[in-house]
């Protein structure tokens, strides 16, 4: 007879491993603007996905799976929703509409706000979009001038791509007149990445005996 498999106890707040909670890194932050997380499906179950712990962190913050949205599933009550996406003439390669432009007035009441966030690699990010017809049409939030990723577990492309808790930080940041109140949750997020890296480092000396321990780099 078979042995029968023990499911590992679980974290009924951040849905990982008790092994590998992560709330002890999240962090609440007072925001304005609503912010709702479309997580792809693979990045559910992701050890180095950042979303979860954006949205243990915001107050008013709502994660939803899924690759496709065939209709809005944002609600229709005044506010105005925008996605947080470059503005880029790519768009026409991918045989996607531009987008409209943000109107001026918007930011000037935060409270009106929803932003939208994809999570995703930038590639699934890219067919989330070309998949969902209702994302195309609303008016982006493109961010300028950020500073270094911390995010050193995950490979980045381009110099300006950030974790999904970053950008969405640096983005609330720019809605509300400054990213000072998202530094404390940033800092959490530093000893987040310093977890993966210290976790790596252990799998992979257990892995080859032979390789020296790495030593863990210290936060940017």
């Amino acid at each position: 007879m078979s042995a029968r498999l023990v499911p590992r106890s679980q974290c009924s707040a951040c849905l990982r491993p008790l092994s590998a909670c992560i709330c002890r890194w999240a962090t609440p932050t007072a925001h304005v603007v609503e912010v709702l997380v479309l997580q792809h499906p693979l990045e559910v179950h992701q050890a180095k996905g950042s979303a979860r712990l954006l949205n243990l962190s915001l107050a008013h913050c709502r994660l939803v799976v899924g690759e496709a949205f065939a209709a809005p599933i944002w609600p229709v009550d005044g506010k105005h929703t925008m996605l947080l996406y470059p503005d880029s003439l790519q768009d026409t390669v991918l045989d996607l509409r531009l987008p409209p432009p943000l109107p001026p007035e918007w930011p000037q009441a935060p409270s009106r706000l929803r932003l939208v966030v994809l999570d995703g690699t930038w590639r699934k990010s890219r067919k989330m979009l070309y998949q969902s017809p209702p994302l195309q049409q609303l008016p982006r939030l493109t961010l300028r001038n950020l500073p270094p990723s911390h995010y050193r577990v995950r490979k980045a492309h381009r110099p300006d791509q950030l974790s999904t808790l970053e950008a969405t930080c640096y983005a609330l940041g720019q809605l509300e007149g400054g990213t000072a109140r998202f530094l404390p949750l940033l800092n959490a997020f530093d000893g987040f990445v310093e977890y993966l890296e210290q976790a790596g480092g252990q799998r992979n000396t257990q892995t080859d005996k032979s390789c020296p321990r790495p030593r863990v780099a210290g936060r940017i």
